[in-house]
């Protein structure tokens, strides 16, 4: 571990984002803390509302995440039934990852760009149906774009094309990239959830007639979603197996958790601030896993 300028930058850690929509906002409050701290991972792998945090950490930016969830003014918000008239989507994601980093909650791009940290934003394929960690240091369009795909969820968004790829939320294919980071090579995994210990998601969701009605003719889409809930809780099993045995620091909300495209701002600043406080909580212990880890063999990527 080194201290630069005041900076604390872990050795060979990968600090690990899940996604969750505006559950997102407990991530915040987290990151937030660790930039007031001076906590820097020189590696960062996230997944949708995960990638959104993921890019304003590397940026040097506390507040801006929590600012983009909670919107105060309802003309800036994203989701408006109005949209599927106007744009065809309920969810405008153009407005997301263009006119808030360019014009209402500007983003850094100089900083983001000057930065040693290695972000990686999970992406899924929809014509493989794999997951692809995607990054961009120079063109600040394609970094957006890529934290755009990584965020566009089935149902409310169309796919983003990169490169000439159709992509989409990468939570359907890596919703806890936490193999990413072993794989890596890294020897020390902080993971951030934003479901509650215990969580699981349910094998019969309610949005799968909406899901075989609206992806009929694209069958690896309809496939990926369909089997989430069953890859997404083997990934907590083996998660919560790898924290047992001491090869991963896991953070988790253990107050109420608040709904994915939740809307209550109040809830969702008792959400920011549960993040906040349990990072203010864990801290010392979170210090002490990144420096007594050194000692420990974590394994490798075919662990998981």
């Amino acid at each position: 571990m080194s201290e630069t300028n005041n900076r604390i930058i872990p050795e060979n850690a990968g600090l690990v984002l899940e996604g969750g929509g505006s559950r997102g906002v407990f991530t915040a409050g987290i990151l937030d803390y660790f930039m007031e701290k001076g906590l820097y991972f020189p590696y960062v792998v996230g997944v949708s509302a995960g990638a959104c945090n993921a890019v304003d950490y590397r940026a040097e930016q506390p507040g801006r995440t929590k600012d983009t969830f909670i919107i105060r003014d309802k003309a800036l918000k994203p989701i408006d039934p109005m949209n599927i008239i106007k744009i065809g989507h309920i969810y405008d994601m153009e407005k997301v990852f263009y006119d808030y980093p360019h014009e209402y909650f500007p983003f850094d791009f100089e900083t983001y760009r000057k930065s040693k940290m290695k972000v990686e934003m999970v992406v899924s394929d929809i014509d493989s149906g794999r997951a692809e960690y995607l990054s961009e240091d120079k063109d600040d369009d394609r970094m957006l774009n890529i934290c755009r795909a990584s965020s566009t969820l089935p149902l409310l968004a169309p796919p983003v094309i990169i490169d000439g790829r159709r992509y989409m939320d990468g939570g359907l294919t890596d919703s806890i990239p936490y193999g990413r980071s072993i794989k890596l090579g890294y020897k020390k995994h902080v993971v951030i959830l934003t479901q509650n210990p215990g969580y699981r998601k349910s094998l019969n969701s309610g949005s799968d007639v909406m899901i075989k009605a609206a992806y009929m003719n694209e069958p690896v889409v309809k496939k990926v979603c369909l089997r989430r809930p069953k890859v997404y809780n083997r990934q907590l099993d083996i998660l919560e197996r790898l924290e047992r045995e001491g090869r991963v620091y896991v953070i988790r909300p253990t107050e109420k958790t608040v709904k994915r495209l939740e809307n209550d701002d109040t809830e969702l600043e008792r959400f920011y601030q549960h993040g906040y406080n349990t990072a203010v909580e864990l801290f010392d212990e979170i210090m002490d896993y990144l420096e007594l880890f050194r000692t420990v063999t974590c394994g490798t990527a075919s662990d998981v």
